[in-house]
């Protein structure tokens, strides 16, 4: 989320660093939901699955080492919310939104497309079984880990993209931010957001991770996808245009 240094780049190369870091954190916590968090289950040894907690680690490790190796370049966004966040925060201009946008949604569908090619060659039947349980899609209702409702889910996403918008504006400040340590803070609050709500909708809070799952995760998936993509979004806006009210023209003591 280094803003400032990626408009020394070309915008052509700014897009291709964003496409690559959101690419990045869908392959590594998708990977780890369909591959690794349920490993060994239904078998007669020992369970040596991560777990949901694997899957938190996973995206927010994926997150770090996204912002600190295409940062610089791009600012390192990955998620289409949290560029309408700084947008309305004033750190990022309204006319690259689209452009950043479309780079992040091809990132994460390449991510998943890949994911889905590995699966073709799996154990037989594991493909079109992951495919059935939604693919990792975001949900709620019966798409819910734990049976969630729809109103736990637009609450959910509303409130912990703000969160997670609000914490990147305030460690990314030019003035009171701490660059050096952004990559760090940035990833364990996404860890610490998937933590608390994967048994509630999967989490989303990034519309790109959305997407990307949808598209191979069934009818359901589509159906409910615009929870997934219209209230991350309301809660960076929030985010943004409180952070810019409240305490962007603060001054420090």
């Amino acid at each position: 989320m280094n803003d400032a240094k990626a408009t020394i780049v070309r915008p052509s190369t700014a897009l291709v660093a964003e496409a690559l870091g959101t690419f990045l954190l869908v392959l590594a916590v998708i990977s780890t939901a369909l591959f690794a968090a349920g490993f060994g289950e239904g078998t007669e040894s020992a369970n040596k699955g991560v777990g949901f907690i694997g899957v938190s680690f996973a995206v927010g490790l994926a997150l770090a080492a996204g912002v600190y190796t295409f940062g610089p370049i791009s600012g390192g966004h990955f998620n289409p919310a949290v560029t309408v966040g700084l947008a309305a925060a004033g750190r990022f201009p309204w006319k690259g939104v689209a452009a950043y946008v479309i780079a992040q949604i091809i990132g994460a569908a390449v991510a998943t497309t890949l994911i889905v090619l590995i699966g073709l060659s799996g154990p037989a039947g594991w493909l079109a079984g992951v495919q059935d349980n939604g693919f990792a899609s975001n949900g709620f209702g019966a798409q819910s880990p734990s049976g969630f409702g729809i109103g736990a889910a637009i609450i959910v996403e509303a409130l912990f993209t703000a969160v997670f918008v609000t914490v990147i504006l305030g460690v990314t400040h030019p003035t009171r931010g701490n660059r050096a340590a952004s990559g760090l803070v940035i990833g364990l609050t996404l860890t610490v957001i998937h933590l608390a709500t994967i048994p509630i909708d999967n989490t989303s809070v990034n519309p790109a991770r959305s997407i990307a799952t949808a598209l191979y995760g069934g009818p359901d998936a589509l159906v409910q996808l615009w929870v997934f993509l219209v209230f991350p979004v309301v809660g960076a806006l929030i985010a943004g245009f409180a952070y810019r009210a409240l305490f962007e023209n603060a001054k420090t003591a």
